[in-house]
């Protein structure tokens, strides 16, 4: 696998979530979750199914709005403070890209429409499939590809447009051994070039000395969260 272009150092940031509270429907299903991420950190989100994590990735994302709390990025010496939203990829269940376009045009999409944040620099449509091992078949319709290289294109997503923060909700369930360990790397060399991770996952996916964060659910609602 070629040397990943876009691990340039990130500007200096930290991730910090606070007394994030969201619903899920009429019920709160987390309150007063706080943590603080620094360069090269991670979070790995654990519980059962529906307790909470997906919803948490998706405030954190700036997908969902939170009932309480906001989760923000401090930058350089702490001055500057702007929404996480805005340095984060979100990679969740669905891929997030168009089955009757080809693959370069996806992800020429994805990458001009997030653009580069966080003082780095996306790689090339080209040099992103070379990453996930798929070089040379970009010109394909993503309808006409497998399950399996469909995700890959999806995770390609992540280095198109450099962004500091990766969010990740079971970015390789269902994919082969192999998938995983070049998952792996990538999320591995994003830590490297002092980017930031939070994932739900069951799998190692080079968080190597992450923090872990236990989600409760509705169990949980009149506890504190903190990582």
């Amino acid at each position: 696998m070629r040397q990943a272009s876009s691990c340039q150092k990130a500007t200096m940031i930290r991730l910090e979530a606070e007394n994030l509270s969201a619903r899920r429907g009429e019920d709160l299903i987390f309150v007063n979750v706080s943590f603080t991420l620094a360069v090269g950190e991670a979070l790995v989100l654990t519980g059962r199914n529906g307790s909470g994590k997906s919803t948490l990735l998706r405030v954190i994302a700036g997908l969902l709005r939170p009932e309480t709390g906001r989760a923000i990025c401090r930058m350089h010496g702490g001055d500057e403070v702007r929404p996480a939203g805005e340095f984060s990829h979100y990679l969740g269940h669905r891929n997030g890209m168009k089955r009757e376009l080809t693959v370069a045009e996806n992800l020429d999409f994805w990458k001009s429409f997030l653009g580069d944040t966080g003082g780095g620099h996306g790689m090339s449509v080209e040099e992103a499939a070379d990453a996930v091992e798929l070089s040379g078949i970009t010109h394909l319709p993503y309808g006409y590809l497998s399950a399996g290289q469909q995700r890959r294109f999806a995770m390609a997503r992540l280095l198109v447009a450099h962004r500091p923060i990766w969010i990740l909700d079971e970015p390789t369930a269902a994919l082969d051994r192999r998938a995983d360990a070049m998952f792996e790397d990538l999320v591995r060399r994003h830590r490297q070039a002092g980017g930031i991770v939070i994932a739900a996952t069951h799998q190692p996916l080079g968080m190597e000395g992450a923090a872990q964060l236990e989600m409760l659910g509705f169990d949980g609602v009149d506890l504190e969260y903190s990582a």
